[in-house]
């Protein structure tokens, strides 16, 4: 199995921790999205999207989006609960990520690290990102995970941009990353953006 991987991307790294939780072996393939890897010909075989992370199965399948990597590699273990309305709460939860955590957090921490945008120009995405973790905080006031009574791919598809967040993290939000970070198998090497993701300094489709 192998995982073309951005080690400074919060959906590169959401597969890492499930990939690190899980005990699976696995080579990691490094694309620097800003030093043009993914704008050659023979990474637009790999995935015509030019975007990362992609899991290459031992067969040779390809899967892209790292959301629906981790409902591939969550099947079939404790981290995918069997029951029906909890399956269909796990991919409301990771719909939530990519709409409301992903906009409103991982979206504005980029700007702002990489000098793309300023405090005043991304406040209306961080207006999203607040009210994603009032949410997310007032359904953790009574209860350690996400989904059920154990810890999901929901958990760990909201951890990456949610950890690093811009803005203020509520009590029970940052009590709930600390139950992340003490899972058996989490992996801390999740970095932030190298120098050549700045404007004009690296070569990208961003």
């Amino acid at each position: 199995m192998r995982l073309y991987d951005y080690a400074a991307s919060g959906n590169c790294f959401k597969v890492r921790l499930l990939l690190g939780m899980l005990g699976v072996e696995y080579e990691r393939v490094p694309i620097d999205i800003f030093g043009g890897d993914t704008l050659t010909c023979e990474f637009a075989m790999i995935n015509p999207l030019r975007e990362t992370p992609v899991l290459e199965l031992d067969g040779g399948e390809r899967l892209g989006q790292s959301n629906a990597i981790l409902w591939y590699l969550g099947e079939g273990t404790p981290f995918l609960p069997e029951g029906r309305l909890e399956r269909g709460q796990v991919a409301q939860w990771l719909s939530f990520e990519q709409e409301r955590v992903m906009g409103g957090l991982g979206g504005p921490r980029f700007r702002l690290l990489t000098g793309r945008a300023t405090p005043e120009q991304v406040e209306p995405r961080l207006a999203t990102g607040r009210g994603a973790l009032e949410v997310l905080d007032g359904h953790l006031a009574a209860r350690d995970w996400l989904v059920g009574d154990a810890p999901s791919i929901a958990d760990l598809g909201l951890f990456p941009y949610v950890s690093v967040s811009p803005v203020e993290i509520p009590e029970h939000v940052a009590a709930w990353l600390d139950r992340v970070r003490a899972l058996p198998g989490f992996v801390d090497d999740f970095v932030t953006y190298p120098e050549n993701a700045r404007p004009g300094a690296g070569s990208s489709i961003y």
